[in-house]
């Protein structure tokens, strides 16, 4: 069974950082791309930041120049370094990866979120 297990959230105040981790955990044959998507209260799912296996990067606009995302292969973890957090950050933040089971069957699994809150 594959799982993507979280960690880092919490409460920070305004300015503040965080840094979120997720891991890839189980039996499976490769994790493709792997990113960081957030859903605010009363907002819609919307993507962070996400890596392929290569490196490549993609942020949103509104977290460029503040976040970092990047990732350890030979642990199949994904990391988001968030910097100059304001309260508009606030959100359950979600990890997801493309894994192959197999060399020709994959989808993506999500882990179950932490949350994050910046106060003002």
């Amino acid at each position: 069974q594959v799982q993507l297990v979280e960690s880092g959230g919490g409460l920070v105040q305004a300015g503040g950082s965080l840094r979120l981790s997720c891991a890839a955990l189980g039996r499976f044959f490769s994790v493709n791309a792997m990113g960081w998507y957030r859903q605010a209260p009363g907002k819609q799912r919307e993507l962070v930041a996400s890596i392929t296996s290569g490196g490549s990067t993609n942020y949103a606009d509104s977290v460029k120049g503040r976040f970092t995302i990047s990732r350890d292969n030979a642990k199949n973890t994904v990391y988001l370094q968030m910097n100059s957090l304001t309260p508009e950050d606030t959100a359950v933040y979600y990890c997801n990866a493309y894994i192959r089971l197999r060399a020709y069957d994959g989808m993506d699994y999500w882990g179950k979120g932490t949350l994050v809150t910046i106060s003002s």
